[in-house]
């Protein structure tokens, strides 16, 4: 039995089971006492992309800039927050320790380091019968600045890195984000909302320099002019440039600058502000990405006192994709 894990090292199952006393099996792994009151959880994730089709892995997890993004319970049908899925939240009432683990095959699994819940929310997700649902989306950043968590002090060392004023957010509900979950049922199960969907999940395949030039591409067929994507190494927050068309009277013209985020985890207040600060001040700004805004983000963009930003979420954009008709498999690891 194990007393302490260390960022980066290699775990086998049995080692996680026994030494924190949860479950083998599962991607959430909580640990709870004689009174049900929660210990700690093990969070384990298989990220999107190693090497498992859909049928074997659903999932779509993703770690992005030191942030996980992780999908709830349950392979088959809507998840709800119940059960090991509302567990997680517990950590806005108290300290609860969130072990993260990424499984690196054959019963290994990486130790990341221990985790702080951004947020929750709901979106929809093509499952392994090629079928919508409903699930969870948990945003987790992940702390490996303490690189050694001995079990009996995780705790501690959970409570030392949450804000002061964790303890007073409500976690009844998920946050307000942009989701395709807000569309009604009907439309949920309309055979377009499936294929946009599944557009944006392809485009998570795609690396950040080819998804810039689809959105070249995408804003050339919406009838922009002199397109130009920003080298990478001098684009201070501006991805690309484009001008609106003359035939446009009412902004004939003008300039327009595009961020692009090829996310999985939601894009907030503070990379709206960034962009602000980037944009030139004769510009218009649109903010573009795979995943969601968050509340804070989308009132920040609508600022009355500010420029305001346009903001074009991934339902949003695959759907502009499918109506120009543009075929992501373009750009693809062999198109560019």
């Amino acid at each position: 039995m194990l007393s302490e894990f260390v960022v980066g090292q290699q775990y086998t199952n049995d080692q996680i089971s026994i030494s924190l006393r949860v479950e083998n099996l599962g991607g959430i792994r909580p640990s709870v006492d004689a009174t049900k009151k929660i210990r700690h959880i093990a969070i384990v994730t298989k990220l999107a992309g190693s090497g498992q089709n859909l049928l074997e892995n659903p999932y779509q997890d993703r770690i992005e800039e030191n942030i996980l993004v992780f999908t709830g319970q349950g392979k088959a049908g809507d998840q709800s927050l119940t059960g090991r899925n509302k567990r997680i939240i517990e950590q806005f009432n108290a300290p609860v320790p969130l072990y993260c683990f990424e499984s690196c095959g054959r019963q290994q699994y990486i130790f990341r380091g221990l985790l702080e819940l951004l947020r929750h929310y709901y979106e929809m997700q093509v499952d392994s019968d090629r079928k919508l649902r409903k699930v969870l989306v948990f945003e987790f950043r992940i702390h490996p600045e303490s690189t050694i968590v001995p079990i009996d002090m995780a705790a501690e060392l959970t409570a030392a890195f949450l804000p002061e004023n964790r303890f007073a957010i409500s976690a009844n509900e998920p946050e307000k984000v942009v989701v395709v979950s807000e569309l009604e049922k009907s439309e949920i199960s309309d055979p377009s909302t499936l294929e946009v969907e599944t557009i944006r999940s392809r485009l998570f395949g795609i690396n950040p320099y080819r998804f810039e030039h689809l959105l070249k591409k995408l804003v050339e067929k919406k009838g922009f002019r002199d397109v130009s994507l920003t080298p990478p190494s001098q684009d201070g927050g501006i991805d690309l440039n484009a001008y609106v068309s003359s035939n446009n009277y009412f902004f004939a013209n003008t300039l327009v600058q595009f961020q692009a985020k090829r996310w999985r985890h939601s894009v907030g207040r503070v990379e709206i502000n960034g962009f602000r600060g980037a944009i030139s001040s004769m510009a218009k700004g649109v903010f573009v990405t795979t995943s969601h805004f968050t509340r804070a983000a989308i009132q920040e963009a609508e600022h009355p006192g500010k420029p305001s930003i346009a903001l074009i979420d991934g339902f949003m954009l695959a759907s502009m994709i499918k109506d120009v008709q543009l075929a992501v498999e373009e750009f693809d690891a062999n198109a560019i």
